[in-house]
């Protein structure tokens, strides 16, 4: 099947031509007898604690379809239900609903934000249910379901215990809800912290001389950061001088509660009751509460400050892809997943592939 655009979106480059695919791969790229169009990877989604009006927490297969197909239409062809911050039992729940497969986005794992995070920046999670590093509690949630990211603050006693166990049995490990002055944030780094939860969010401020988390993470060239491009929860030259120093290193995610694609309203999130108005989301005592944020959403917005859309989109699909060690998705080329998402000269979606099949849209 050929997908009748002009370009593909190849390695961080567009090039000319149209794309094939079978099988469930991609097969050729820049063939002759190109339509209108560009394909570009499927996009990957690594915190998504809901959507379409559903909380991932607290659901069911249906529900978890209802996110898939949904996500789909976004572009998101692949994404790791989050888990935020509750009771053991609510999170060993939570994973076993979680689906292998078969929703429609590609299921990654869970990213378990939380529960040890600092009672200093715990945002909208429920501090009565914050945890102290306990290495025997992690193993039972590791023990339940795949497990592909998980978000701790580094700073707190007992950290690095927990940080060598996600390690070595392949987890990726992010700082975020942290109080962590950059000399902590280097620890952890060095531990094997590989990236950062939504950068600027729920972590230190930086001074000039306190560059905490968010400056230490952009500071060196082994670290990945993750930041939510809604426009509300970084201003617009803080996103610039992020996306200036990171040199391709950084990972557009959502964030998405389940208020995402369901216009204002209450909604629940992880068991507490969160509003969204005029696409900004806030929990009941007015702090951010997650977003209303889908991933093409975020490549607009980051266009709109300037930068390209190859690289936009590169930020929307291979680096969050290499953040959770998938360097198989997030990418155009012969061999690859025929995860692709095809966008029209207005940057609106035409087309979803996942595996080569069309899940959205197609050509009339």
């Amino acid at each position: 099947m050929r997908l009748g655009v002009s370009a593909a979106l190849v390695d961080g480059t567009f090039v000319p031509g149209d794309v094939s695919v079978d099988g469930g791969s991609i097969v050729e790229v820049g063939l002759s007898g190109a339509g209108s169009g560009i394909a570009a990877p499927g996009f990957v989604d690594l915190q998504v604690n809901g959507f379409a009006g559903v909380d991932l927490m607290a659901t069911d297969h249906e529900g978890y379809v209802r996110v898939g197909e949904a996500l789909l239409a976004t572009g998101t062809t692949a994404f790791q239900p989050t888990f935020v911050t509750a009771p053991e039992s609510a999170l060993l729940d939570a994973l076993r609903k979680m689906p292998a497969g078969g929703i429609g986005a590609r299921v990654l794992g869970a990213h378990l934000e939380g529960p040890f995070l600092s009672p200093r920046r715990a945002g909208v999670h429920d501090p009565a249910h914050l945890s102290a590093p306990d290495l025997a509690l992690l193993r039972r949630l590791l023990d339940i379901a795949p497990v592909s990211q998980m978000t701790l603050a580094p700073e707190l006693p007992g950290a690095f215990e927990l940080v060598d166990e996600l390690v070595a049995r392949g987890v990726t490990v992010s700082a975020g809800h942290t109080d962590a002055t950059a000399a902590e944030a280097h620890l952890g780094f060095d531990r094997g912290i590989t990236t950062v939860t939504h950068l600027f969010n729920a972590m230190r401020p930086s001074t000039s001389r306190d560059p905490s988390v968010g400056f230490a993470a952009l500071a060196r060239h082994d670290v990945l950061v993750q930041m939510i491009v809604d426009l509300h929860h970084v201003a617009p030259d803080t996103v610039r001088v992020a996306w200036n120093a990171a040199g391709g290193r950084l990972a557009l995610v959502t964030d998405a509660a389940p208020a995402a694609g369901m216009g204002d309203g209450e909604f629940v999130l992880g068991g507490r009751r969160i509003e969204a108005e005029d696409g900004v989301v806030r929990g009941p005592e007015g702090q951010l509460a997650g977003s209303a944020l889908t991933m093409i959403e975020a490549v607009r917005n980051l266009h709109s400050l300037g930068v390209s859309l190859e690289a936009a989109l590169t930020a929307a699909s291979a680096v969050p892809a290499r953040v959770a060690g998938r360097p198989d998705l997030g990418r155009l080329a012969p061999g690859a997943p025929a995860d692709v998402v095809v966008l029209d000269d207005r940057l609106e979606i035409r087309q979803v592939l996942v595996d080569g099949r069309e899940r959205v849209g197609g050509r009339s």
